[in-house]
């Protein structure tokens, strides 16, 4: 049975299953929307991540080995943490259908490029420069790219392959409204070349420069110095094309407080077998405890097949009042670690109150 026909048949009974190698381009399409939610309001555009310190957490998590599925939330650093832990499958859950879109756009992108030079070019819209190849280093190759101009006739030749590949070759039907909700994030990448920063060119923070640019978010490292960024060497951007060409990264719209998306990658787990391995979930919960969203967020989990190693990150900004100790100069925010399994068991005895209580435990 197909995984679109899992979710419009839920009550049918599938017999336990490993995660699909690859995934067809119909079942991918039928989980982008049947698992999706009505998209949602956030207060910016969150292009890019605003989070320096994303890498520090990753060779604590490499240390165990659980390929089951990962979840998480936002823009790109989703695919340096899929590349660089390695899940059978990854689901990008956010409450904004731009998000959905953005992914969809990147999927093209990267698919449709030779190497990370390639890449670059086509998300920047600009020449590729002479000189540049693979065996190039990032910070060679941003070096690089500072020395050509963006393109107009580049940003239309390169939309045009972007509906191509995701309308005719892939069969996705985007609708006119998203056709230009891509526009405007492909637009975006092009103003701000590898400059970009979190919810450019629209912000309503006022754009403050404490927000680091594409180039330096991709030139960042573990604390020991190593840079598992998707782009970081070409192995990496490999490993990032094979998950896009065989369907394994599916973008969502849903509210991590809502009914539907979070239990539907639940229900797909549970039918093929699996465990989260990693829910990356940004600083969300940090909305979510405005509120009483948190309290459903717990609880949609709760319908998440984990384990022993199953392990949230969370990011947290210390501008917000707990304190934690800076793990380099200049860092806004730091990366933190918590066994979900823990989580769910303080929340089922009421240990948990506030964000701060969240924030506390993580390590």
């Amino acid at each position: 049975m197909t995984a679109g026909g899992l979710w419009l048949s839920p009550r049918a009974h599938v017999a336990a299953q490993s995660l699909p190698a690859s995934i067809s381009d119909r079942d991918f399409w039928q989980m982008v929307v049947g698992f999706s939610e009505p998209g949602g309001y956030f207060r910016s555009d969150n292009l890019i991540s605003n989070e320096m310190a994303f890498q520090h957490v990753i060779p604590e998590l490499q240390k165990t080995a659980n390929p089951g599925a990962y979840v998480g939330v936002g823009p790109d650093q989703n695919f340096t943490y899929i590349t660089a832990l390695r899940p059978k499958m990854a689901f990008i859950v956010d409450i904004r259908r731009q998000n959905m879109l953005l992914q969809l756009m990147y999927k093209a992108l990267v698919e449709l490029s030779t190497d990370r030079v390639d890449f670059l070019s086509r998300l920047f819209s600009r020449p590729r420069p002479a000189g540049a190849g693979p065996a190039s280093s990032l910070q060679a190759l941003f070096d690089a790219f500072e020395t050509v101009n963006g393109d107009e006739m580049l940003v239309q030749k390169n939309l045009k392959a972007v509906f191509d590949h995701l309308e005719h070759t892939h069969g996705f039907p985007l609708t006119e409204e998203d056709e230009n909700a891509i526009k405007f994030v492909y637009t975006s990448f092009y103003l701000g070349g590898p400059d970009i920063r979190y919810s450019f060119p629209r912000s309503d923070f006022g754009g403050p420069q404490w927000f680091p640019t594409y180039a330096e978010l991709m030139v960042q490292t573990d604390l020991s110095g190593e840079n598992h960024s998707y782009i970081a060497t070409e192995k990496n951007f490999t490993t990032l094309q094979e998950y896009e060409k065989n369907n394994l990264i599916v973008p969502l719209v849903g509210d991590f407080a809502g009914d539907h998306a979070l239990r539907a990658v639940g229900r797909y787990l549970k039918d093929h077998d699996a465990t989260v391995t990693t829910f990356y979930t940004s600083n969300v919960e940090q909305y979510l405890f405005q509120g009483d969203g948190w309290k459903k967020f717990f609880t949609n989990v709760a319908t998440l097949p984990v384990d022993e190693h199953s392990a949230f990150i969370r990011s947290y900004f210390n501008r917000m009042g707990y304190r934690f100790q800076s793990s380099g100069p200049g860092l806004q925010s730091s990366t933190l670690i918590d066994p979900i399994r823990s989580l769910l068991n303080s929340f089922a005895s009421g240990q948990i109150h506030s964000y701060y209580d969240v924030v506390s435990r993580s390590r």
